[in-house]
């Protein structure tokens, strides 16, 4: 059956390959147990979600019943995960696939333990994508790009875009006007922050709203440049995002496309 740290040994590998976590029901339930939704926001929560640019679910059913009943109860049971991701933080642009497979047709006479098998098979699939990251933005971009950029980076404890960072974002600029229905999500990040903070002092405006403030300053210079605002959003991520490259690395922010 699921566990927390089985979970959490195979999330460990997401960052190499596509992959895929379940989920494990009772009989004839569609709810899950309160240590399986623990470990779905565990999840949620992970430093490493960013690197995947869609989960598909797919919900199985054992052999039991009728076709019917069963397509029925795998698509509550997808359903039900599906609820969770969303309520906590995952956004519906990001599932994919939603889709209810029914029952698990085998033969009762070779299966070896047909209990167990059965446990098996009153499932929910989550298979996470893995994102494409660029370090300039792709001429060609797709759904779940992640650009991320070595010329926009800030000075310690700043917001300010610099002259650097404001010619890098005029090259994006042109290329956001070869596709105007292209939206995106910039993403702030800092670095040398305490965890048990959120986010960094902005010397400016000495609130803890640094990686906030570097993505809006972003969001404003698009805009004043004539991108349409409908077309963009901003969110701040703090420190939960550490390239490994060294602290002027993580004093930035990124792009993902969310829509073409």
């Amino acid at each position: 059956m699921f566990t927390i740290a089985s979970f959490f040994f195979l999330f460990g590998l997401f960052a190499q390959v596509n992959t895929v976590q379940t989920v494990y029901f009772e009989f004839d339930k569609y709810s899950l147990k309160d240590s399986q939704i623990k470990a779905l926001i565990s999840l949620v929560n992970s430093i490493q979600l960013s690197q995947f640019e869609a989960i598909q679910l797919y919900g199985y059913c054992d052999d039991r019943g009728s076709d019917y009943y069963n397509d029925k109860l795998s698509i509550n049971r997808v359903a039900t995960v599906q609820k969770i991701l969303l309520s906590n933080g995952i956004t519906q642009n990001k599932i994919f696939i939603c889709d209810g497979r029914g029952r698990v047709i085998i033969d009762k006479d070779t299966v070896k333990n047909l209990e167990k098998t059965r446990d098996k098979n009153r499932r929910v699939e989550l298979i996470f994508i893995k994102n494409t990251t660029y370090t300039t933005f792709p001429v060609n971009p797709k759904v779940g790009d992640l650009i991320v950029l070595n010329q926009i980076t800030f000075d310690m404890g700043s917001s300010i875009l610099s002259f650097k960072a404001k010619k890098e974002l005029d090259k994006i600029f042109e290329i956001l006007k070869n596709h105007k229905t292209l939206r995106f999500e910039i993403k702030g990040h800092v670095c040398c922050t305490s965890n048990k903070f959120t986010d960094a002092i902005d010397e400016e405006t000495q609130n803890r709203n640094l990686s906030v403030n570097r993505a809006k300053n972003v969001f404003n210079y698009f805009r004043s440049k004539g991108i349409s605002p409908y077309r963009m959003t901003y969110k701040g991520y703090g420190n939960r995002f550490p390239l490994g490259k060294g602290d002027e690395f993580d004093r930035r922010v990124e792009f993902m496309i969310t829509k073409l």
